[in-house]
């Protein structure tokens, strides 16, 4: 297969470095912004740099059209590379989020169904060994009735002030995980959420109109409470893990020696000695996964595990705690444009 990757920046080289080891990539063609960063990228990985526009028509350095697209651009390049893709019969892998609001989401998925291409987004986490353990757990009634979930995203430091005005909140670029991964694991909706912020640490968060910690109250169409915190600013590691409580018995998700938490009991467990840096160091056999059930998926071997309506379920879920942050009252789903 020939694939065309999009965006060489950190999440993009190290897709173009597990799609350089697999046995399926005959050829890579790597395309960005910056030509400068992606002839670097190719140099790494033995790929071969092209123009964003030679990867759409095949022409120049691209030599024909690739058989897939992965698009790693920055966000706000998502929906036009999806929308071009599309129109050229391109399947694509689209990092979360196709767009930063919902008419963009929308016009893109438009573009995606009347081309009747193929769109899959990049919730990784569908795609780890606890995730798919605890959805297992909970459709297999291990847990009897659940009643309770709590879900936490904690990053160790915040991103560069540049990157916040652009990742459209810490609900749409970070929470919308938790979203996604509540609604796969659980198998049910949310009906209302009520949420709130803080941006009380670093000044560039309120500069740019954003929190850097936050919380969400979400009733899902079952009865079961979910809680969603996040926060940008926790020391002590990368933490990402998700609670099930039901009648017959309890489960973590992302509880291991490298979880960065401290017991307070005088014999509990420690600091651990080599937390968890980031995301991609925690989940990285989950994106070589997802990235191969692209492959997958392309040649017709698997159905699409993750299309772009579940995408646009989780950002109308973000919408939703935006709206609740902004007017400090419970919003029910029903009043989120694109259900």
């Amino acid at each position: 297969m020939r694939i065309g990757l999009i965006g060489t920046g950190r999440i993009g080289t190290f897709h173009a470095e597990v799609l350089s080891r697999h046995p399926a990539v005959d050829a890579l063609l790597l395309a960005d912004a910056d030509p400068e960063r992606a002839a670097a990228a190719a140099g790494r990985t033995g790929a071969t740099a092209v123009s964003v526009d030679d990867l759409f028509t095949g022409a120049g350095e691209a030599r024909g059209l690739p058989d897939a697209v992965v698009i790693c651009s920055a966000t706000a390049a998502h929906a036009e590379f999806i929308a071009r893709a599309a129109r050229a019969g391109l399947p694509v892998f689209c990092e979360k989020p196709i767009a930063l609001d919902l008419s963009g989401t929308l016009a893109a998925l438009a573009e995606v169904e009347a081309a009747g291409s193929l769109l899959q987004l990049g919730f990784m986490r569908r795609f780890d060994a606890g995730y798919g353990e605890a959805r297992a757990a909970v459709r297999d009634g291990r847990l009897g009735r659940l009643h309770t979930v709590r879900a936490v995203t904690s990053d160790p430091m915040p991103p560069p002030a540049a990157y916040l005005p652009l990742s459209g909140g810490l609900y749409r670029d970070c929470l919308v995980h938790d979203f996604d991964i509540l609604r796969w694991v659980t198998g049910r909706e949310v009906n209302e959420v009520y949420a709130t912020g803080s941006d009380t640490g670093p000044a560039m968060f309120r500069e740019a109109g954003d929190v850097d910690t936050a919380a969400a109250l979400l009733t899902l169409d079952d009865g079961t409470l979910a809680t969603a915190t996040a926060t940008r600013c926790n020391g002590a590691g990368y933490d990402v893990r998700m609670e099930l409580a039901g009648e017959l018995d309890q489960i973590a998700v992302g509880l291991d020696d490298r979880t960065p938490l401290t017991s307070a009991e005088p014999d509990g467990p420690g600091a651990p000695a080599k937390p968890w840096p980031g995301f991609l160091e925690r989940f990285a056999p989950a994106y070589e996964a997802e990235l191969d059930a692209f492959l997958r998926v392309v040649r017709g071997e698997l159905a699409n595990p993750c299309d772009g309506r579940e995408a646009l379920h989780a950002l109308r879920i973000a919408e939703a705690c935006e709206v609740s942050r902004r007017e400090h009252r419970p919003v029910t789903m029903t009043e989120i444009p694109g259900g």
